[in-house]
């Protein structure tokens, strides 16, 4: 398929972290998750793909273009951020009126559609607004300018499980065409486990993996067995593992593989949380 964004080696130093050679790219109608552990480098990625800190080495193209080199990519990327960014004495209707002279493609009539449906008052200060309202706000914001990719950064973090979803559905929503797409971080694992496409795994500055949400919770599994069975596991096929009061956590790619081979041990389906705890917390063989 043809990738929306491609990010080839990317790096970036700054004193005591390294975002080393992250490779991956955004197949158009997909959406892919960014997890990791809280200073991974997750948004250090984000930012550096959107030319707002300076990269180091590799390259970054949207449809093939530097974001540097055409106007009209910056109307066609969506931008959402862990936070407000609109002065906070605005209201949501002076933010609609900020936006349409800042994008030829906004559509007023789109907005206040978002407005109704997330219930967000037009003429409250956005100070007065829960944290929830605020990121819904900026989210309708983004959608608003009708882009062709979006980018968010933790945007559902500040929402209530029943916020969560009606948000997932808009974005589910936005995909469908099959032209747009969503490069999404979240440590809310469970969101990706709904929505996501594809899973990059992002730990200690390194890219541990790019592969489908499918081949992740279809494939890989957790051997939960004795230090007995544990010494016997073919060490090569151990991607990480961690030590239990009672027992032994081992993750494998191959959980079909590992239940007939270890008939002694109860393989478990591995979930996206599992696979990041397993990864972050445990050990992997030298």
């Amino acid at each position: 398929m043809d990738a929306i964004l491609q990010v080839d080696n990317l790096t970036k130093h700054y004193a005591g972290f390294l975002l080393d050679h992250v490779s991956f790219s955004v197949p158009k109608g997909t959406i892919m998750g960014l997890i990791g552990e809280n200073g991974a480098g997750k948004s250090t990625t984000i930012n550096a793909i959107l030319d707002l800190v300076h990269k180091d080495d590799g390259t970054v193209t949207f449809w093939g273009q530097e974001l540097s080199s055409s106007k009209q990519l910056k109307e066609d990327i969506g931008v959402v951020f862990d936070g407000i960014n609109f002065y906070e004495t605005l209201t949501p209707a002076k933010v609609g009126k900020i936006s349409r002279a800042a994008y030829k493609q906004w559509d007023g009539y789109l907005y206040q559609d978002f407005l109704k449906r997330f219930c967000l008052p037009a003429d409250k200060e956005i100070k007065t607004l829960s944290k929830g309202m605020k990121m819904k706000l900026c989210i309708a914001a983004a959608l608003s300018h009708k882009p062709k990719l979006l980018i968010l950064d933790e945007a559902t973090g500040g929402l209530d499980p029943v916020m969560r979803d009606d948000i997932l559905d808009v974005f589910l929503e936005f995909v469908q065409d099959e032209n747009h797409s969503i490069l999404m971080s979240s440590h809310i694992t469970t969101d990706l486990e709904k929505v996501a496409d594809y899973i990059t795994f992002i730990h200690q500055g390194k890219m541990l993996f790019c592969k489908t949400k499918d081949e992740l919770r279809y494939q890989y599994g957790i051997i939960r067995c004795g230090a007995d069975l544990f010494s016997q596991i073919d060490k090569t096929e151990i991607l990480a593992y961690r030590k239990d009061d009672y027992q032994w956590n081992v993750l494998v790619a191959d959980k079909e593989k590992a239940a007939g081979k270890y008939k002694n041990a109860i393989v478990d389906n591995a979930t996206v949380d599992d696979i990041l705890l397993l990864y972050v917390k445990g050990e992997q063989v030298k």
